[in-house]
């Protein structure tokens, strides 16, 4: 099929950018992303891929940014600028076309000032990887706590806009989750245009992937926008990694250039694809598929790098472990890790592997992208959340990842997602289900007892208590903290509590309480002082639990 090259514009108009189809002179906010068009002079079969344009911006001081343009519809480019200073900005168009006077050596100015709103996103500017690279921060230093969620089909229609979007992003901004995990178009679990992966204006492609439908990035738009006006970092996952022997490396460029142009004004995240070096489910050729993704993504990760503007931090989500999907991690900025869905079963890939990045060369924040889906397989519920997310972080995570069956693939009751290509199902429960079970709410209150200390600064520290975790036992307690100042462990268990905090510092004073990762009730211990080690009492209910000590 041939998409009609009218203007879809219509179906984005609640994008609510600023847009001046022939601006000269361009008010904006610093870190607010802004947008202008332009109206080609010439006509083009395949706009998608029979030109490119590209506008060079000169910020206050003189630096030059390259920002790639994007096909709207009908004759229309638009382009998305996110000043990141105060001032004026010049702009200019270049086009691989020099002879269309409507996108070459078009220009003008941008005029930034201080944003005056309340949304963190924009107040503190976009993502990057801190210089300790252990944790990620805002634009200005400000430390950001990586707790997503995962909504890979989040594009498609089964998901409204705008009620059913906004009622998820709604509750997840209230439970304190900071990013969410969206797949742009491409998607696992079901074959090439399959229709459950449409959206309201249909799939994002024809069917061999040379010419782009607007209209289905004009819906996906709305959606990616209110993500961050709802303080919450789309992280685009461009594909599953099986379409790459589909597209081939050229064809995924283009894909690439298509999402960063639409989405890199904005704080988001780029993950190259998902489970990246995973053949198709019924591939032929399994080994052959995953050798060329693995030399593919890391080109394409080089790409994606060279063109992206505002240095959107770059991972890969992977089988196992990003830096292992790549043939040089060095590629990345941070490492994602999958480690299972086989509830208490796949805690020592978990640990293990948490571990061993943050031990790795080179150092880059780890953060575990996908293990243990609550009720996946009627399973991994609750308990086994607070463990994967305090075991994690505890031993050097950057952040964590929950997701809930029933989301990620948005299971609704009139239509369950159904059969994956190997022939079975996930499970029925509906995202309306899946959204309010108890261990996001509980994820979200241990994420806000962290916002309460500087968790940037902490480093595992299992030697502080005894006994303590080990590839024989793993359900004995995990430790982190900073040294002389606050001191965080997790006991998975404390039926019968016979443990030691030592190493304690000569003449530091620390208050003690026992916090309830299923409440968020404390219980106050009082001060330990002037001893090497101490014993806690027993904390009042036989579950699991956190032990706090912050220098007094």
């Amino acid at each position: 099929m041939r998409f009609s090259r009218r203007s879809f514009l219509a179906g984005a108009s609640a994008l609510s950018l600023p847009r001046r189809s022939k601006a000269q002179s361009i008010e904006a906010a610093v870190h607010c992303p802004v947008e202008w068009a332009f109206t080609s002079a010439k006509s083009y079969s395949n706009p998608f891929s029979d030109v490119d344009v590209d506008v060079i911006v000169r910020d206050p001081d003189g630096v030059e940014l390259r920002i790639p343009a994007f096909w709207s519809g009908a004759q229309s480019w638009r382009v998305r600028y996110s000043p990141a200073k105060i001032g004026t900005h010049t702009w200019r168009t270049v086009s691989t076309d020099p002879s269309n006077t409507g996108l070459d050596d078009q220009q003008g100015t941008i005029v930034a000032a201080p944003y005056a709103g309340a949304n963190p996103l924009y107040r503190h500017g976009p993502l990057r990887v801190a210089d300790d690279h252990r944790h990620f921060e805002h634009a200005d230093g400000t430390p950001f706590f990586w707790l997503a969620d995962t909504w890979w089909m989040g594009l498609v229609k089964r998901l409204r806009w705008p009620e059913d979007f906004q009622l998820l992003a709604s509750d997840r901004q209230r439970k304190g989750f900071t990013v969410v995990q969206i797949v742009a178009g491409l998607y696992p679990d079901m074959p090439e245009r399959d229709p459950r992966g449409a959206n309201e204006a249909g799939f994002p492609y024809d069917a061999g992937y040379s010419e782009i439908n607007p209209a289905y990035f004009d819906r996906a738009d709305v959606r990616i926008r209110h993500l961050v006006e709802s303080n919450i970092v789309p992280c685009i996952v461009g594909c599953w990694g099986y379409y790459l022997p589909i597209l081939g490396v050229e064809k995924m460029k283009r894909h690439w250039r298509y999402l960063i142009a639409r989405w890199g004004a904005y704080p988001a995240v780029w993950c190259l694809a998902g489970e990246g070096t995973m053949p198709y489910y019924l591939s032929k050729q399994p080994e052959r598929d995953s050798a060329m993704q693995k030399a593919g993504w890391t080109e394409l990760a080089k790409y994606v790098r060279s063109i992206s503007a505002n240095k959107n931090p770059i991972t890969i989500h992977p089988s196992s472990s990003a830096r292992t999907t790549v043939e040089d991690p060095a590629v990345l900025d941070f490492d994602m890790l999958q480690t299972g869905h086989s509830d208490r079963e796949s805690i020592p890939n978990t640990v293990n592997k948490v571990t061993r990045s943050y031990a790795a060369v080179p150092t880059m924040p780890v953060v575990n992208g996908e293990v243990c889906y609550e009720g996946i397989q009627e399973a991994s519920r609750q308990e086994v959340q607070r463990f994967m997310f305090w075991a994690c972080v505890l031993s050097g995570a950057a952040g964590h990842t929950y997701g809930a069956n029933g989301i990620w693939q948005v299971n609704t009751p009139e239509q369950p997602f159904g059969a994956s290509p190997h022939g079975r199902s996930w499970g029925d429960t509906p995202w309306q289900t899946a959204y309010q079970l108890p261990g996001s709410a509980q994820l979200g209150m241990a994420k806000g007892l962290l916002a309460k200390y500087p968790w940037w600064r902490m480093a595992p520290h299992p030697e502080w208590i005894e006994p303590h975790w080990s590839e024989q036992n793993y359900m004995q307690p995990y430790g982190a903290g900073i040294p002389g100042d606050l001191r965080i462990f997790y006991f998975p268990r404390t039926g019968s509590v016979n443990h030691k905090i030592v190493q304690l510092e000569p003449g530091v004073r620390y208050r003690a309480l026992w916090w309830n990762p299923v409440s968020g009730k404390q219980t106050d211990l009082g001060t330990v002082t002037g001893a090497e080690e101490w014993h806690p009492p027993a904390p009042p209910i036989f579950q699991d639990y956190v032990l706090v000590m912050e220098k007094s």
